[in-house]
């Protein structure tokens, strides 16, 4: 039991060191260029595409969550536009 707590928190430490690093480059790619760059994929994704008009709406939500300060949700919304923009 006690070895099992103690795994459970060395765990619980690493993952606390780690995710603010990571979230700090997650952070990093959230900039009015790669808003730009991404846009420009998905306004050149073909119009039958059914990815093109929820990525699009991603854009827009990453706009806003830049907007308003919220850059973890900005980088969450323009990682799932550029994932809409690369399939077909």
């Amino acid at each position: 039991m006690m070895k099992t707590l103690l795994g459970a928190a060395t765990v619980a430490t690493v993952m606390l060191a780690v995710a603010p690093a990571s979230a700090a480059k997650m952070h990093s790619g959230c900039t009015g260029a790669n808003l730009e760059k991404t846009e420009t994929a998905v306004e050149g994704m073909p119009d039958a595409n059914a990815n093109k008009m929820p990525a699009f709406k991603e854009i827009a939500d990453a706009q806003g969550a830049m907007l308003s300060g919220k850059m973890g949700a900005c980088a969450m919304h323009l990682g799932n536009a550029m994932r809409a923009s690369m399939m077909k």
